[in-house]
Order: structure tokens, then C-alpha cells, then sequence
């Protein structure tokens, strides 16, 4: 089984990142061939500064490297290097509809919120991200619950890209942890945890300091009455028996029996110490492994070798199939 996934450069990683995706990406490792790539190219898509992107793409490479992916057992790569994704994204623009993506709820949000310039990239960025996961023949891609969406499209343009053109491309399945799969802003807990938050005051970072993680926690925004159960009318409620649940890996129902009869400062308390440990042994790691730029660089630059190889034949064979470019020989 082959395993993809890729992940945005920007912002600082939080904790419903960390729950949602890159925890997945580790576990991956031991159940099949697993692919990582860092986003660059998606996040052009949005204003953004250079010199910005190039320090979070290291951090970014630094946190997963922490959390426990090991280039000797996966293969991570920066997007930018595997120049075969752009190459199919715009070959698999052919058999893309357009209705379906003006339909993206992530491009209807995203574009209400600029305010200078609504870009074509934002708009393609499904379609790029469907040439990422397809450029590797991938089975399964674990992502958070807000991508679901994007994937359905991917297994869309493969399946009419088959019909149309013979079997080729591997028609992907989504893979949402069923705990952790949506963590919501401590602060406002109808949003869902965002680096682009109007404050940080709901978002807990993955590099926080631990004092830091204990104060939004135990501030967390809680519900009428006392009592400690996950329900759609206690929302901060149902968040922090979420996150309690994902880190101690139980089902929701344990952690809500295991708090009966609790206070909600009990499980705020509980909640914050638990994620300081979760999350302590990363931001020690991260603090060993960021200065080294050179090494960062060169994980990247060697995974993107590795990734090229599979890439490139799948971005070959789909040319031959559409017949795009010289005839290839046969042997």
C-alpha cells in the first residue's frame, strides 16, 4: 500500500494539525510505502511574503522530523522539487470540471477573504493537489476532516481520467482519524483551530511554551450547566474530551466516564497537563533539529530524488495515454 499526504508551509503548526495530519504521517510509516511533501507551491495561492515561506518550510520540516518521521523509512520532499507535479496538475486539467470547482467550500472561503486579488492558483489549488496525490499511484491519503472534500475531487478526476483515457491512475481513499479529526479554537468552539485566527488566544501551537499550552487551556471557553459530556450543545465541552481522547488514544466515551461527576476546571486542568507532555518531547526535538538548515535542506533535496523516480513515470505513462509528447519506445 502506498501512502501520501502533503502539508502547507505556512503559519506555525498547531495541535489540531499535529492530531489530525502529522501524527497519521508517522503511523504511516509502518503500514506502507509513505510519501510526505511540503506544500510550497499551494502556498502561493494566498498573499504571502518569500522570506516567510522559506523559514516555514524548514519549520515545518524540523516538526515533522520531531514528531518521528525518519527519511530512511518514508520519503519527504519539498513540493517545488518534483517538478512533475505541476506537469500533471495541468494535464489533469483536462478532464477537470469547472463547476466542480467553483463548488470547493475551501475555495469560496478562502477567496471571501481576500481582499486585493482572488488568484487562478487558489482556484486550481484542488486539481494541483490532486496531481500530488495521483503523481504516486497513492491508496490512501490521511488528512484532517476539512480536506475530505478535496479528496472526493481527486478520486473524481482519476475515475474519469480512466474512463476516458484507459486505466491508469490509482483512484485514492481519504483516510480521517475517527477521534481528532476536526479540534476547534479553544477560544470560539464552533471555528475549527486556525493558524489565521483573529487572535492565538484559542490556538494552541505545537512549539508553544508550556506555559503558554496551560494558560489557553485551562481560559478555554466552556458551556452552561456542569455536566462533562460531548454533545452538540457543549461545544468547548466536547472540544477538550476531543483532544483528551486523541492524545490517550481512548474513545470518547472512557474519557467522559472517566470525568463524571468532575468539574470543568478539572478537566481543563487535566486537559492542558496532558498536552504539555503530548506535545514536549517535539519541541525539544524541534529545538535540536532546526538550526541545521544545511541538514533540512539536504533530507529534502534527497527525498525529492527518490519522489521524482515514481513521478515520473506516472506523469510518462499518462502522456502516453493521452498522447501528449513524442511517441515513447516500445522494447
Amino acid at each position: 500500500m502506498r501512502i501520501f499526504s502533503g502539508i502547507q508551509p505556512t503559519g506555525r503548526k498547531h495541535l489540531g494539525n499535529y492530531i489530525g495530519a502529522i501524527r497519521q504521517y508517522v503511523a504511516g510509516q509502518d503500514r506502507g510505502d509513505a510519501i510526505y511533501c511540503i506544500v510550497d507551491l499551494h502556498a502561493v495561492s494566498v498573499a504571502y511574503e518569500p522570506a516567510d515561506l522559506r523559514r516555514y518550510l524548514y519549520d515545518t520540516t524540523a516538526i515533522l522530523l520531531s514528531a518521528g518521521l525518519d527519511p530512511n523509512r518514508s520519503i519527504l520532499f519539498r513540493q517545488s522539487d518534483v517538478q512533475e507535479h505541476t506537469e500533471l496538475c495541468w494535464l489533469l486539467c483536462a478532464v477537470t470540471a469547472h463547476g466542480e470547482l467553483n463548488r470547493m467550500t475551501q475555495f469560496k472561503d478562502k477567496s471571501a477573504k481576500q481582499k486585493d486579488l482572488v488568484s487562478a492558483a487558489l482556484f486550481f489549488y484542488p486539481v494541483l493537489q490532486a496531481a500530488d496525490i495521483l503523481a504516486y499511484k497513492t491508496n490512501e491519503v490521511p488528512v484532517g476532516d476539512d480536506q475530505r472534500q478535496h479528496i472526493e475531487l481527486t478520486r473524481n478526476i482519476a475515475e474519469r481520467f480512466n474512463e476516458r483515457f484507459g486505466d491508469t491512475l490509482v483512484v485514492p481513499r481519504h483516510n480521517i482519524p475517527e477521534v481528532g479529526a476536526r479540534i476547534m479554537d479553544l477560544a470560539a468552539p464552533d471555528q475549527k483551530m486556525s493558524t489565521s485566527a483573529s487572535t492565538d488566544q484559542g490556538t494552541v501551537y505545537v512549539l508553544d511554551e508550556p506555559k503558554a499550552v496551560l494558560k489557553k487551556i485551562k481560559s478555554a471557553v466552556t458551556d452552561s450547566g456542569t455536566e462533562i459530556r460531548h454533545a452538540p450543545d457543549k461545544p468547548g465541552i466536547a472540544n477538550l474530551l476531543e483532544i483528551m481522547a486523541a492524545i490517550q488514544n481512548k474513545k470518547i466515551a472512557e474519557v467522559e466516564q472517566a470525568f463524571a461527576g468532575a468539574r470543568y476546571g478539572d478537566l481543563k486542568v487535566a486537559v492542558a497537563e496532558a498536552v504539555v507532555a503530548y506535545l514536549a518531547p517535539v519541541r525539544e526535538r524541534y529545538l535540536e533539529l532546526r538550526p541545521d538548515e544545511a541538514r533540512l535542506e539536504e533530507i529534502l533535496s534527497a527525498g525529492a530524488e527518490r519522489a521524482r523516480r515514481i513521478a515520473s513515470a506516472t506523469v510518462a505513462e499518462v502522456k502516453d495515454r493521452m498522447g501528449v509528447g513524442p511517441k515513447p519506445a516500445r522494447s
